[in-house]
């Protein structure tokens, strides 16, 4: 089972979509099950749940583990092909967002079409090292920091900005033979607080209406 797989056809993200097709996703991403041992999980008829079951299977989301015998029928035990997944882009590929319509670095919505594309991009080339069976090279920072201030934090991007600018410059070869291109994406963001968190009680300057 994969740790996260990407889902770029859009009737294949419409059925992981679907309530109950999600639960049972769920379920088997925990272990595999059959139909009967998944209908009194979800409340339903084990036949119901066999439907549901066939149309992941046909779009790849869930796969046979093994099967039982039980009695006089021989059970399919099934089990979810990831422990995760994300929609891709591509499955909206009309209306993907677009972050080369326009830059704002300050912007939360050109940040957020940052992220549609590196989500994009990186399941495609998962899915294309996969059939080549090759292993693709990449890398992520993932890091915290809070600052103590706004002024703080316009000076962290500053510098933040000026490194990496450097780094490209000093790494970059355009005209090498044999070379290939990378895209490096840096962002800062506030960090989302977890539902139970308790309320921020920092007193925030007032913004101009």
């Amino acid at each position: 089972m994969l740790d996260v797989t990407v889902i770029e056809d859009p009737e294949a993200a419409a059925v992981s979509l679907d309530p109950i097709r999600a639960r049972l996703l769920a379920e088997l991403a925990a272990g595999p099950a059959s139909a009967a041992m998944l209908a009194g999980k979800v409340g339903l008829p084990r036949q119901k749940v066999n439907y549901h079951l066939k149309a992941l299977e046909r779009h790849g989301l869930v796969e046979l583990a093994g099967e039982r015998r039980k009695g006089n029928v021989t059970e399919r035990l099934m089990r979810a092909t990831a422990a995760s997944y994300v929609i891709s882009p591509l499955a909206l590929a009309s209306v993907q967002p677009d972050p080369d319509r326009f830059r704002d670095q300050l912007s939360a919505r050109w940040l957020l079409a940052l992220g549609a594309r590196l989500v994009r991009d990186v399941g495609s080339l998962i899915t294309g090292a996969t059939k080549a069976r090759k292993r693709l090279a990449t890398f992520a920072l993932d890091g915290e920091v809070r600052f103590a201030s706004a002024a703080d934090r316009a000076a962290f991007v500053e510098e933040l900005t000026a490194g990496v600018s450097a780094l490209i410059r000093k790494y970059d070869a355009p005209g090498a033979e044999g070379g290939r291109d990378h895209r490096i994406v840096v962002a800062v963001h506030p960090t989302v607080k977890p539902p139970s968190a308790a309320p921020d009680t920092t007193t925030t300057p007032e913004l101009n209406p």
